[in-house]
């Protein structure tokens, strides 16, 4: 763990400041719409059906929104943790950068191939490009946080993506 840093208070943090984002850019998309809570609203009927409805669940438009706001709110937490600890080890080894943004590219790859998939469901309505900008608005505010509190980041990525990985002696030198 990096030296001050809290891996799971500034993951939860940030995860939380990436939900964030994508909550209000789907509550703007829905508003201007019309159709305030449309997208949890899918989203949660959506999760509901393949996790399985308990007969006393009620399926009302607004359980519907608060049991997917409740579980995105979870994974964005947990993805904060995971991308932190990440930040944390690039202070030891910066090449760990490299592979993650790799790992970083794909997933998003996959999230917009995975939208097109969704165009044959009730989430046809929504646009692969309005899930992908969601999900690029939210990396980068959550990119913007960590930044914000690893001011070594850049350099990291720089030798990540370089492959000048010596960093302790750079340190060391001055540099």
């Amino acid at each position: 763990m990096a030296e001050g840093h809290n891996t799971v208070r500034e993951g939860v943090y940030a995860g939380l400041i990436g939900a964030t984002a994508i909550v209000v850019w789907f509550a703007v998309i829905d508003i201007v719409s019309g159709m305030p809570f449309h997208t949890p609203n899918i989203l949660g009927a959506g999760l509901i059906s393949v996790l399985g409805k308990p007969p006393m669940m009620p399926d009302t438009v607004m359980f519907h929104v608060l049991i997917y706001t409740i579980f995105h709110y979870l994974v964005f937490a947990l993805v904060g943790i995971v991308i932190v600890t990440i930040v944390h080890q690039s202070a030891r080894t910066p090449a760990v950068l490299a592979g993650f943004l790799v790992a970083f590219v794909a997933f998003e790859l996959g999230a917009i191939g995975l939208t097109t998939l969704f165009t044959e469901s009730r989430l046809g309505g929504m646009a692969w490009y309005q899930i992908f900008l969601a999900n690029l608005l939210a990396a980068g505010l959550m990119f913007w946080f960590i930044g914000r509190r690893h001011p070594q980041l850049r350099g990291d990525l720089d030798r990540a993506l370089t492959g000048t990985d010596d960093h302790v002696a750079v340190r060391n030198d001055g540099r």
